[in-house]
């Protein structure tokens, strides 16, 4: 067995192991990120496919879990202002990276994915959105290694920030879920920060997902082509429906705190295994304009979305 297959697997099982048990902390979703991108730029991914796919997937089985520890009718209330922000936002978003797209001479399509994957959730909008205009693999290679980098960075400085601005823990779930791009670094920065920051940026996040949806469509007609295959976010019916199951059920205390940790546990694995993804050649062929296109609209959101959380949210 090769040696980088051997560390690969060593890690899973450490970041999995309850090390609270034995008076250990538990390896944090910023550390597991870590981890993950030092492996992938000390030894090469062994199991490209296999990486790739088992993160898509433990993501959204950690974000099903995280539900059944959620009283909807509360996290309603404490997402509500975000959400509202959120249309704006994907709008506004949209508008200015093609904008400072055509600016830059970005190619098209590229600066359009670019653009999807800051205002909505990162990967999984440019994974969905990329499919209706006919991305070639060069374009999606970009997009996708652009917005990897940034979400990244973004798990390590929001919650810094966010304390250093002493900012609550429902306005810095808001403001995760509208800056940071991908559903696994929101999660990711809104445990470090707090319970109640988790679960307002967790539902505020996957409220913004499901504009997947209009998006797609309206990237139909953009691009004048409706033959395209429209990705629908299923998993986040499933969010919802574990919450409203946890709310109007009374449900065994011993099968809450099973979620709640395959939810927490699943998370870091998925930190781990995107950040193992990450590789020198795919930095390496980002190139600089569409990295400056993806800082600035980064910029904007970042300070827009911090302005109106703070003014508008307790």
């Amino acid at each position: 067995m090769k040696l980088s297959k051997i560390v690969y697997i060593a890690l899973i099982a450490l970041i999995v192991l309850p090390l609270d048990a034995v008076g250990l902390p538990n390896i944090s979703a910023p550390v597991a990120l870590l981890c993950g991108l030092v492996f992938a730029f000390v030894l090469d991914m062994p199991c490209p496919k296999f990486n790739k796919k088992t993160s898509k997937y433990l993501l959204q089985v950690a974000v099903v879990c995280l539900g059944f520890n959620m009283n909807l009718q509360e996290s309603l209330r404490s997402g509500a202002d975000g959400m509202m922000f959120t249309v704006v936002s994907v709008i506004g978003v949209m508008a200015m990276g093609v904008l400072f797209g055509y600016w830059l001479h970005i190619n098209r399509k590229t600066a359009y994915l670019i653009s999807s994957g800051t205002a909505i959730c990162g990967g999984s909008a440019i994974a969905a959105v990329g499919p209706v205009l006919k991305a070639d693999s060069d374009e999606m290679a970009v997009s996708l290694g652009v917005i990897f980098i940034l979400n990244s960075i973004a798990l390590f400085i929001f919650p810094p920030i966010g304390h250093m601005l002493d900012m609550t823990q429902t306005q810095f779930g808001t403001w995760a879920a509208i800056a940071i791009h991908d559903t696994s670094s929101v999660v990711g920065a809104g445990e470090v920060y707090g319970e109640v920051a988790l679960q307002t940026a967790t539902l505020i996040k996957l409220t913004r997902a499901l504009w997947i949806i209009p998006l797609a469509l309206a990237t139909m007609f953009i691009f004048r082509d409706r033959t395209g295959k429209i990705s629908i976010p299923w998993f986040i019916f499933l969010f919802v429906l574990a919450m409203v199951i946890n709310t109007y059920l009374p449900l065994p205390e011993a099968f809450v705190k099973t979620m709640v940790w395959i939810a927490r546990r699943g998370m870091v694995v998925t930190l781990f295994m995107i950040g193992a993804s990450l590789s020198l050649g795919m930095i390496r062929n980002v190139g600089v304009r569409p990295l400056l296109l993806a800082v600035a609209l980064w910029i904007v959101i970042s300070l827009s979305s911090l302005a109106v959380v703070e003014a508008t949210i307790v």
